[in-house]
């Protein structure tokens, strides 16, 4: 439990309710209700285990606070809880509330146990692939999968693992349960687009590709755009992305449309796998001010993706 103040509204209720369900419980000293309802919360807050965080505000040492989310709910009284998720105040109630009605209240909008599980799972995972250890990794994305396999960011990486470390049949296995998402008309998945892409050109280099048969015939003629692109599946196989992306680049400026886009296709996906996920939040300092919504996260700068984007962009004009 953390007393909010106008010093750390922001980063400790906005950014931390980033990370988890932060609940918010306004109160004051002279309030009766309030000290039915204090440690009634506390109390939760043990036995989620770590599902939600509890946060207070005394109204009358921070009316800042309190009035501002008062009027944004249309609420004159105190006990008053309010829900922050993903830096923003979405859900509330009012009064000393059963127990019983407030663990309904949390379970709208706290992970489940193995929901969470497998958050930590995956955070460990990301830790050990900055290191090198993909094996490691692959130990704990597993452990997430089979606690919650839903998880999006532990399929994705489970199956990138297991394509770097070129175990193509156990991708292939790991990939089947999101392989719709990839070709969804509609509303396709990037990232598991992506995967779906370098599924098919690992395949593609499994079945046998001859490099120096492929680069002569493409020297012999440059719209060969079936042995380019078979080049270039090599290539992006054993992630040599900026080769692969040079060769589908070719294809893309004499031909777009070739093959229904598939080499713009293609080359997105490489980047799409070239790049890094955005951070929920980016760091902010303390400012003494409201605000009831957390800064933009910005994801540093990659002069050579930027460089590639340009390319492509070029070439589609």
């Amino acid at each position: 439990m953390i007393d909010i103040t106008l010093q750390n509204f922001e980063s400790e209720l906005i950014n931390g309710s980033m990370q988890q369900p932060m609940l918010l419980d306004i109160w004051a000293p002279w309030c009766g209700p309030c000290r039915t309802l204090g440690p009634m919360l506390e109390q939760l807050e043990i036995a989620y285990a770590g599902r939600f965080k509890l946060a207070k505000v005394n109204a009358d040492e921070v009316p800042e606070i309190s009035n501002q989310l008062s009027q944004m709910f249309g609420v004159r009284s105190i006990p008053f809880c309010v829900m922050f998720v993903d830096g923003q105040p979405v859900d509330g109630f009012v009064g000393a509330v059963p127990e019983a009605q407030i663990r309904e209240f949390l379970d709208k909008h706290v992970p489940a146990g193995e929901v969470l599980e497998a958050q930590e799972e995956v955070a460990a995972a990301e830790d050990l692939m900055a290191e090198g250890d993909l094996e490691a990794a692959l130990a704990r994305l597993q452990n997430a999968l089979d606690a919650d396999p839903a998880n999006e960011t532990a399929r994705f990486d489970y199956v990138k693992a297991l394509l770097e470390l070129g175990l193509l049949a156990d991708a292939k296995t790991a990939f089947e349960p999101v392989a719709a998402k990839a070709v969804d008309t509609i509303t396709p998945h990037a990232r598991f687009a992506a995967l779906g892409a370098w599924l098919a050109a690992a395949e593609r280099a499994a079945a046998g590709l001859n490099s120096s048969e492929l680069q002569a015939a493409v020297a012999t003629n440059k719209r060969d755009f079936d042995a380019r692109f078979a080049l270039a599946q090599g290539l992006f196989a054993r992630q040599s992305y900026t080769e692969a992306m040079d060769e589908l680049l070719e294809i893309i400026m004499r031909d777009k449309a070739w093959n229904n886009g598939l080499a713009r296709k293609t080359y997105v996906a490489i980047l799409e796998l070239m790049s890094r996920p955005a951070p929920k939040v980016a760091a902010a300092e303390a400012k003494g001010t409201l605000e009831l919504a957390g800064q933009a996260a910005v994801v540093p700068r990659d002069p050579l993706l930027d460089q590639y984007r340009r390319k492509l962009s070029m070439a589609l004009n």
